[in-house]
């Protein structure tokens, strides 16, 4: 079987610098300062920040949540609304200062010159229009297109950017594209008037990896190809080092340190970019311990910044000199830092990775799970009924979940994987008996509990919690924190004392971290995304139960808060002997937290093991797939990859592909893959697979990188 060129090419230079770096900058930011005005007090959201980025060249932008990246995009664009407004600093644009152009001015550059993809296509697109309106009214509004140009132009971009039915696309609404889709959307609207800068706040953040890996892959292109500069905002480090030249990593409203994407990510200067890099799980290299390092603290109140560095109070390496306030210097060539330590030579010991601080459970560590199970999932299908599919000949469904079969034992971390779509969330409801099965069993602590009412199913709740993926919704905004996570103790408990119930909140607050007698009495909305997440996790474990489904826990979270619930997780399961199932589209996180993990695809496992097993000896070509599309936050080790590309989307659930359903996107594929499934079977102790040519991929990449000397290449 001849080899497909499936590899992907890394289009930007291995050394990290753009050849165009030494030209004339197509933008120049000194010293912009956007403040936000308000009753409680002046917000220095961004405070003194100067960059370049230079024609051809793509710099990103890094940092906390709450460290200025997004106000600084939007500063430039001009979209800052009130009370927030910039007060000082020059945003020179090919040579003009656009830092204070009236509204009509600002109108005709942007989107024309400037281009921004936003953070989230769903709320950015107009729900009600059609792709076609939104992507050629852009056009059209600045003039460069005339309505027959600008369509034709809308029909070739959706192709360049993958769609494969551009014409029937521009005739869609929003709602009726998966989010991969929308970005591809939004990204064809960002390039439609050829703008000489684009500015991409957090692209990909939530995406499937397959998605974020073609998404940044388009970026790629376009860049090497058309020569668009690109301002990427984004908490992702693995990003940085796969898209940037150059890298901005900001703090409290400043920028402590900027260089070349290798060397900031490889030698970084200071403390606190240090810090983001050993916050991060890393999917190329097994953890020595369950525990990640994070920052102490919290970031200053941006209404009153401390005097001297803002990041000394939460600084291992603090001296004397730090009560004074440090200026970005360069301190190698091309590598700056805003950093008294670091400018006077002292040691700033580097660890690439944190000190085990708690060994991996023992179960990590054997061939098999061993423990007692605690849920048994056998032959478990799901069928949704499409609506009104009865009238017009045979009933239609969405296949969700076909014959699963899947244990879990006792005391172990299960990590269930896949991109959207391949039934990963059904199954975590279907654990929790939130959603009826069509067909199969679910046996949960040896009781079957697949056809229990609500009555009988209830006692059971006790024992089986959900932690799910977006604690703002699933938290009630009308009721207090200490109301929403003693409801169910309450529920279980009705004769406890007020009492009894407020000391139990409490103590479990304090576990979260998130003690004080203030706490108790807010509402969800005075939280951050990360101290929501910890709420919900509060009221998960206030029943104390044995067993507990985490959907997406750390979906959205920046690095830092990421480390930190991983951490409260790990900690809560030594403690009380949970078991995990967690649900995840970041493999990083799953491979960190996980002693197996189990690779879902179309509402089927396909693989099953051990989690480094998984990683370091995948059988099957879609967790090859998965595995490859997850950035590395190292930039020799991520632009020397030889990966899997993404082959397509995932065909419809409505009408699954026969044999196995991976056949339509595998590079393996052969007539037998169409006519018989595979069947989930033992290849080793422990590692089951549902393939035809189970580990054939991995040969099949080492003959593609030996035929092109050692070269990647792509497919077209």
């Amino acid at each position: 079987m001849g080899a497909p060129q499936i590899l992907e090419r890394h289009l930007p230079p291995e050394s990290g610098v753009s050849p165009q770096a030494a030209g004339e900058p197509i933008l120049e930011v000194e010293g912009l300062r956007s403040y936000f005005f308000g009753d409680a007090g002046v917000v220095r959201a961004v405070d003194g920040v100067s960059f370049k980025i230079a024609p051809g060249e793509t710099v990103g932008i890094v940092g906390e949540s709450g460290s200025g990246k997004s106000i600084t995009g939007l500063s430039i664009m001009g979209l800052l609304d009130e009370p927030g407004r910039v007060v000082a600093g020059r945003i020179v644009f090919r040579g003009r200062d656009i830092a204070h152009l009236r509204r009509g001015e600002l109108r005709r550059l942007r989107g024309s010159a400037i281009g921004m993809v936003f953070q989230d296509p769903m709320t950015s697109l107009n729900p009600v229009k059609r792709i076609a309106k939104q992507i050629v009214e852009g056009m059209r509004a600045h003039g460069k297109f005339g309505r027959r140009a600008a369509h034709e132009r809308a029909v070739g971009l959706l192709r360049r950017m993958g769609v494969t039915s551009p014409e029937r696309a521009l005739k869609g609404f929003p709602h009726q594209f998966s989010g991969g889709m929308r970005q591809r959307v939004m990204l064809t609207i960002g390039f439609g008037n050829q703008p000489s800068l684009i500015i991409a706040d957090e692209p990909t953040t939530a995406l499937d990896v397959t998605i974020q890996r073609e998404i940044l892959h388009l970026l790629q292109e376009l860049n090497a190809e058309l020569g668009t500069s690109i301002l990427l905002i984004t908490h992702d480090l693995g990003v940085v080092a796969a898209l940037c030249h150059r890298v901005a990593v900001m703090y409290a409203g400043e920028i402590v340190e900027s260089g070349t994407a290798e060397a900031v990510l490889s030698r970084p200067l200071h403390p606190y970019t240090q810090s983001l890099l050993n916050a991060v799980p890393r999917i190329d290299r097994p953890a020595a311990s369950r525990r990640l390092s994070v920052i102490e603290g919290q970031p200053p109140d941006p209404r009153a910044h401390p005097p001297g560095c803002r990041f000394a109070p939460r600084c291992p390496y603090r001296i004397e000199a730090c009560d004074r306030h440090p200026s970005l210097r360069e301190l190698a060539p091309g590598h700056a830092a805003a950093c008294w330590v670091a400018e006077a030579g002292g040691p700033i010991p580097w660890h690439a990775e944190p000190a085990a601080a708690a060994p991996v459970p023992s179960t990590a560590a054997t061939s098999a799970p061993a423990g007692e199970p605690v849920l048994v999932l056998k032959g478990l299908t799901k069928h949704f009924p499409l609506p009104g599919s009865k009238l017009f000949g045979p009933p239609r469904v969405v296949h969700a979940v076909d014959d699963l079969d899947l244990t879990v034992t006792r005391g172990e971390t299960l990590g269930l994987v896949g991109e959207s779509g391949s039934g990963k969330s059904t199954v975590a409801r279907l654990m929790m008996r939130l959603t009826d099965p069509t067909a199969g069993e679910i046996r949960f602590k040896g009781t079957d509990i697949t056809r229990l009412g609500p009555a009988a199913i209830r006692p059971l709740r006790r024992h089986m919690q959900m932690i799910f993926q977006d604690p703002y919704a699933s938290l009630n905004p009308r009721m207090t924190v200490s109301q929403i996570i003693a409801e169910p103790y309450q529920f279980h408990n009705p004769s406890a004392s007020p009492a009894e119930v407020a000391e139990r909140v409490g103590r479990i607050l304090a576990r979260v971290g998130l003690g004080g007698a203030s706490v108790g009495a807010r509402y969800p909305h005075e939280f951050s995304g990360g101290q929501r997440q910890r709420i919900g996790i509060a009221r998960s474990v206030i029943l104390a139960p044995e067993f507990i489904v985490a959907d997406e826990p750390v979906s959205s979270l920046d690095v830092n808060i990421q480390a930190q619930v991983i951490n409260l997780l790990a900690e809560l399961q030594e403690e009380l002997g949970l078991t995990y199932v967690i649900i995840a589209h970041d493999l990083a996180v799953v491979r960190h937290m996980s002693d197996r993990i189990a690779v879902m695809y179309m509402g089927r496992i396909v693989e099953i093991a051990r989690s480094r097993d998984i990683f370091e000896a995948p059988l099957h070509p879609y967790t090859r797939l998965l595995i490859d599309s997850v950035p590395i936050p190292d930039v020799a080790a991520e632009r020397g990859r030889q990966r899997l590309l993404p082959i397509g989307e995932m065909p419809s659930v409505i009408d699954p592909p026969s044999g196995c359903r991976f056949r339509t996107r595998c590079p393996l594929a052969q007539p037998v893959c169409a006519a018989v499934r595979p069947l989930l079977t033992d290849m080793a102790p422990g590692h089951a697979v549902a393939c035809h040519f189970p580990g054939e991929v991995n040969s099949l990449i080492g003959r593609e990188s030996a035929s092109t000397g050692g070269r990647s290449t792509w497919r077209h």
